[in-house]
């Protein structure tokens, strides 16, 4: 259990300090673009435009990232700060200081969170500009300081340090053995934390000295993997055989290095095949001369051609360390096929990778197996969402107008993922909770939605139901499962809790502020706020149409009172992760007596007339009427 902590701990450190950098990938590609091509080695020698060179990589790339960083703790705000905070380390070094702004930007962004934490509620009506703009400056001003005096001197000599140490293991021919740690690395999705807290930098640095730097080459070399698909190709099994030649293209093309890792998970003896041929190519780029003069970004050949200097030796010895990191993990990976039992599972195997990644894995739904057709005679479809309040609620309520008009005798029930009746013939979720929902119940029909206000998997699978359905009783459980719990629906939607023309900073904020209003209303305890934030990080609760419908954790139903709702408009509209919502639902649902409001809520919401009508309303009225006409 501590080492399982442990590698979640520095995985999430690791995917930090990715989304600190990767976000301004492109600023990093045109420094590079702008090196390779002016520089007095370069293709076309331009001592004006050369110019550009330092302060791009000395200033532009580390306040990127120190905005970024500061923005990913504290929205604009932090980003502002951090910004301001990594200037400090900036000024006080002679090197790029990536790594200073990794740490001054999210230290910035902390500080600032803080301190608005502190006067929240306490600064009077007409004064917030001021204490806002004052407080970002000094606090921003005091960390620079600190930061130049403190921050940038230990920054200078810890990548020193590394500096020497990786000259030292070149001098020494120990470059290769960094293999033995940056492949089985990626595979447990560890690498962001070494390729981007560690080697960037350092890379970015001899760069600037000595015009290409070998270290951008360790992690984004695509020959381990290139290997490793090829044996698959030539000595796999079903699936895994049919989908490898397809995810090899995907891998060295795109440069999306993830989706070899299921293949590499299936026979985990195959990270010894990624080993070698990773210290093979490294051995080969330290021999030949390799090199990169800028960050390749994905890791595809065609990025590591495009920042390989200009010169037929750099060429010949890139292409030759990925040629020969490809040979020697195809070899060693298809004598490992081809000896011992091999028990194939793409699927459980991608799965099992996106697990260990802990997010959403952009690739793992190219392994989902194909599920045959919908099932004959069916009586029963369930929607689940985590809690089985909201999401899944209002999508059941849209299916089940639908099942209605199509005169179909189907039951459509909501629930939590973790009471999905075994007896459910096909099961609905969010495309980031189906997994959950096909271990619990694994013979069922899984579909995946991204929108539940407007799937076109409804209409799709009405059509296939039509075809091929027979009268039942579950017309009785259909109406049970609403008509049971509307006895206690009057007055759940209340004037006093509809709030117009408000506006947010952050999906945070205004979750917030809908968990407040129900804590006021005496719906739930305060603790049911934080387990709304839990929920929404899990899955996000937009729900498409502009909508969404904060709620809590299954776990957090022990904390709700009493059913209840609140209703935000806000017209200029808040980011839900790059989704922008006008209209948010607050919900707490107890024994199931919110359940008939919040039909009526989503079948008003399927239809963007009205949600126009509501955005656009001038009193809390208005906009209860719209719903309630529904």
């Amino acid at each position: 259990m501590a080492q399982s902590n442990i590698k979640v701990a520095v995985q999430k450190f690791g995917n930090f300090l990715s989304s600190m950098v990767m976000p301004n990938i492109g600023a990093f590609i045109a420094w590079g673009l702008i090196t390779a091509l002016f520089i007095p080695t370069g293709f076309f020698p331009n001592e004006n435009l050369a110019k550009l060179v330092d302060p791009m990589v000395k200033y532009l790339l580390p306040l990127l990232i120190g905005y970024t960083g500061g923005k990913l703790v504290h929205d604009q705000r932090g980003g502002v700060v951090g910004a301001i905070a990594t200037m400090g380390v900036i000024v006080g070094s002679d090197i790029p200081m990536f790594l200073g702004a990794m740490i001054m930007g999210p230290l910035g962004g902390y500080i600032i969170k803080k301190f608005d934490q502190f006067i929240e509620g306490k600064v009077k009506t007409g004064f917030e500009m001021l204490i806002n703009n004052f407080s970002a400056g000094i606090l921003g001003g005091i960390l620079a300081i600190l930061a130049f005096l403190g921050v940038s001197p230990a920054v200078d000599g810890f990548t020193g340090a590394l500096v020497v140490g990786v000259d030292w293991m070149v001098a020494h021919g120990l470059l290769p053995l960094t293999s033995i740690l940056i492949e089985p690395a990626k595979i447990l999705f560890l690498n962001n934390a070494i390729n981007h807290g560690i080697l960037s930098p350092i890379g970015a640095e001899q760069i600037r000295t000595n015009g290409q730097s070998i270290l951008l080459l360790l992690e984004t070399n695509p020959g381990p993997g290139l290997g490793i698909l090829l044996a698959y190709c030539f000595f796999g099994k079903g699936t895994a055989k049919q989908s490898a030649p397809g995810a090899a293209i995907i891998h060295f093309i795109g440069g999306i290095h993830e989706i070899y890792f299921p293949y590499v998970l299936m026979r985990p003896l195959l990270i010894i095949a990624a080993i070698l041929g990773g210290m093979s190519g490294v051995f080969t780029f330290v021999l030949l001369g390799g090199g990169l003069q800028a960050v390749a970004s994905p890791g595809s050949i065609l990025a590591i051609l495009a920042a390989t200097p200009g010169n037929a030796g750099s060429y010949v010895a890139n292409i030759s360390g990925v040629l020969v990191a490809a040979i020697v993990s195809f070899i060693v990976g298809s004598l490992i096929l081809k000896t011992g039992k091999q028990t194939e599972d793409l699927d459980e195997a991608a799965r099992k990778m996106q697990e260990m990644k802990g997010k959403k894995s952009s690739v793992a739904g190219s392994f989902t197996k194909q599920q045959g057709e919908v099932p004959a005679s069916v009586q029963k479809i369930v929607f689940a969402c985590d809690a089985g309040m909201g999401s899944s609620a209002m999508g059941a309520s849209l299916l089940r107008k639908k099942v209605k008009q199509a005169n179909l005798n189907i039951s459509v029930t909501n629930t939590a993922i973790s009471n999905i009746p075994s007896e459910a013939q096909i099961v609905i979720t969010q495309k980031e909770l189906t997994p959950r929902a096909q271990n619990k119940v694994p013979d069922a029909y899984h579909i995946s939605v991204d929108n539940f206000l407007s799937s076109p998997e409804y209409d799709k699978l009405i059509d296939q139901l039509k075809n091929d359905h027979t009268t039942s009783k579950a017309e009785e459980e259909k109406k049970v499962s609403v008509e049971n719990n509307t006895d206690s629906n009057d007055g759940l939607l209340k004037e006093e809790n509809v709030f117009l023309n408000q506006q947010f900073s952050s999906k945070e904020e205004a979750i917030r502020f809908a968990g407040s209003v129900l804590v006021k209303g005496g719906y739930v305890e305060e603790n049911y706020v934080e387990a709304m934030i839990e929920r929404d990080n899990m899955t996000s609760t937009y729900m498409g149409n502009d909508v969404a419908i904060p709620h809590g954790t299954e776990e957090a139903k022990k904390n709700v009172l009493r059913s209840g709702f609140t209703v935000i408009q806000v017209p200029e509209g808040v980011d839900f992760d790059g989704e922008k919502v006008r209209l948010i639902f607050g919900i707490a649902g107890k024994d199931g007596t919110h359940l008939e409001i919040l039909s009526g809520i989503a079948i008003t919401c399927s239809d963007m007339d009205n949600i126009e009508k509501m955005v656009h309303a001038k009193s809390a009225k208005e906009l209860m009427t719209i719903i309630q006409r529904n």
